[in-house]
């Protein structure tokens, strides 16, 4: 049995126990931004919802589905929850939306998503997004280790922490959504050259399975984040940003609800 197939029936046996129809699947993390190792997990996301008539309750159905076995992980958000964070421009959503594997999508409402993500985002909410996770991983596992005297600093962490500054530097000079897949984001945006190669020296030595274990600090990455975290922490990303209409997405609801 492939992946894949182990992975659309424990999808299956999740429709069934749960009662829900299933609208798409695909992976996310480390298989989706294009540097797993032969050992990652398999990061499943879904989005899934229930009968109409289930809706109508006073309790609301169950917006979340989460299932763990062995090295697949996966986990589902409900069309109402997930349309209500596509409002916010969630970037973990839009990820999942432009992931490059898919298991299963029911096209014309999948597509629908995708054309509302482009063309309605907020740069602020991505901006926010991924500039704090960058500063958030760069301060916790390598600026404060080297401020504190620690010669070493977990290698991994650094593709966290320039993952969403290049997402960041794509949108600045696509103005436009990056791809979810890191490599693809990388290779579409300008990049000192020195920089480009000691990121990509990491994912590969990530896509081999090579062990990124603790090792001395990469100046040149460090570099990299700092000028660019800085110069963003001062950038107010409201100027930038646009009011927009989601009314379509009520539509988009129901149509998906009523099978039309």
């Amino acid at each position: 049995m492939t992946r894949e197939t182990e992975i659309l029936e424990t999808l299956d046996s999740i429709v069934h126990e749960k009662g829900i129809s299933l609208l798409y699947a695909v992976e996310s993390g480390s298989r989706a931004w294009g540097f797993a190792s032969p050992d990652s997990n398999y990061d499943v996301r879904f989005l899934y919802h229930y009968p109409k008539w289930e809706y109508l309750r006073l309790d609301h159905p169950q917006d979340t589905i989460e299932r763990i076995e062995g090295d697949l992980d996966l986990a589902g958000w409900d069309i109402f929850k997930a349309m209500r964070l596509l409002r916010k421009s969630n970037p973990p959503l839009m990820e999942w939306l432009f992931s490059p594997v898919v298991y299963t999508e029911l096209v014309p409402y999948i597509e629908n998503l995708r054309e509302v993500a482009r063309h309605n985002y907020s740069s602020s909410a991505v901006f926010y997004h991924y500039s704090r996770m960058a500063l958030r991983n760069y301060r916790q596992y390598i600026a404060n280790k080297i401020t504190e005297g620690i010669t070493e600093v977990p290698s991994k962490k650094y593709l966290y922490v320039v993952r969403p500054i290049v997402a960041l530097l794509y949108l600045e000079q696509h103005k436009s959504l990056p791809p979810t897949n890191f490599l693809e984001t990388l290779q579409d945006i300008e990049l000192h050259s020195d920089t480009r190669k000691a990121i990509l020296e990491l994912v590969g030595k990530k896509q081999a399975g090579l062990e990124l274990g603790m090792d001395k600090p990469i100046p040149i990455l460090n570099t990299f984040a700092e000028g660019h975290l800085n110069k963003w922490m001062q950038h107010d990303p409201e100027k930038d940003s646009k009011r927009h209409d989601f009314k379509d997405l009520d539509d988009l609801v129901l149509a998906i609800l009523e099978g039309r």
